[in-house]
């Protein structure tokens, strides 16, 4: 069953998403996309549209803490103070490989 599917029926239940679903989907999405940056709202929002509300928007956040403590992201803020996720500089190369 493709990703997005299997998180549009995790979100139809009242059950919270599986946090490592949603750490693949990211991943995924970076690894396809490695020059990708985006805020929480927008990774939330763009990245994963099968999540909808407020507690689907804190399970990304903290998925997004666990993949910043792991090293396998970084947080870094613009110009205008907003926060953005990305793939770690270290990992550009490594990402844009397995495409």
């Amino acid at each position: 069953m493709p990703l997005a599917r299997e998180l549009q029926e995790i979100a139809m239940d009242t059950c919270r998403p599986d946090r490592s679903l949603i750490a693949r989907a990211i991943l995924d999405h970076l690894s396809k996309n490695p020059d990708a940056q985006d805020t929480l709202e927008g990774i939330a929002r763009g990245w994963m549209p099968e999540l909808k509300g407020d507690q689907h928007r804190v399970l990304v956040k903290e998925v997004l803490s666990d993949l910043v403590t792991q090293g396998l992201i970084e947080k870094i803020q613009d110009d205008d103070r907003k926060t953005l996720y990305r793939v770690r500089a270290a990992r550009k190369g490594i990402a844009g490989q397995r495409s």
